[in-house]
């Protein structure tokens, strides 16, 4: 793995935790983070985005099974709902705790 090294600091660490949960980061700590490009911090962002559209579904829906190819609209974004959700269902066992939890206050269906 290479080393995230910024103004002679490594920030490996920093990027790693931001990889378990970018809301547990401080602010300063986000804003270095992206600053610098991290590729885990990309991931993050992507599953902030993801978890934020389910929960826009699941208001407007009162459930979490959108089809396999369902696409939800967000600030005019097409954000592929239903492969995400059969994705992350597949993948359940790698995720954190934190972002079950997540998922299960919106009733996600395992």
């Amino acid at each position: 793995m290479s080393e995230l090294i910024v103004a002679g600091k490594d920030l490996g660490d920093l990027d790693r935790r931001a990889a378990v949960g970018w809301e547990r980061l401080v602010p300063t700590q986000q804003c270095l983070l992206e600053s610098v490009g991290s590729p885990r911090m990309q991931v993050c962002r992507r599953w902030e985005t993801h978890l934020a559209t389910a929960r826009q579904f699941h208001a407007r829906e009162g459930h979490l099974q959108p089809s396999r190819k369902h696409i939800e609209i967000v600030n005019g974004e097409e954000i592929k709902l239903g492969t995400f959700l059969d994705n992350t269902r597949r993948r359940a066992t790698k995720l954190s705790a934190e972002r079950r939890d997540a998922l299960n206050t919106l009733d996600m269906h395992w």
